[in-house]
């Protein structure tokens, strides 16, 4: 939980309370792993699969700890497991303005959704939400 409120703007609503981490855990075919240097956590996924298709729901890399290839090699971890499992579609969703988009779209991530105004930030300015996808 101190990765996911270091990470999280707190105008958009985006983090996750405990309680809804905790149903991941009840879940076969989700996962959350967490990345750290020593015992300090720095990063974390959370993620599911679904027949050939794996999404990604949560990724978040400490301020601290930002710009070491740590949401890099979650992302990779994400994608391995999930191929493991038998699904080699993987999808995210996350706000358009979101600096992360630029490691997605490093990654081999592409564009394939939108949903107009769909976050509304503390601000009270809407914004996009799209829907990348990476295909194996």
């Amino acid at each position: 939980m101190s990765v996911m409120e270091a990470a999280f703007d707190p105008a958009y609503g985006e983090a996750w309370s405990s309680a809804q981490l905790l149903t991941l855990f009840a879940l076969p075919s989700a996962r959350i792993a967490l990345a750290r240097d020593d015992e300090s956590p720095c990063g974390f996924y959370a993620a599911r699969i679904a027949g050939p298709e794996s999404e990604l729901l949560l990724l978040a890399v400490d301020p601290a700890w930002r710009g070491r290839g740590i949401g890099r090699a979650l992302l990779r971890d994400w994608q391995a497991w999930a191929s493991a499992k038998g699904a080699d579609d993987h999808f995210l969703e996350m706000r358009a303005d979101n600096d992360a988009v630029h490691l997605y779209s490093q990654t081999g991530f592409v564009e394939c959704g939108r949903r107009r105004d769909y976050y509304r930030g503390g601000d009270g300015k809407l914004r996009d939400a799209i829907t990348m996808r990476h295909r194996k």
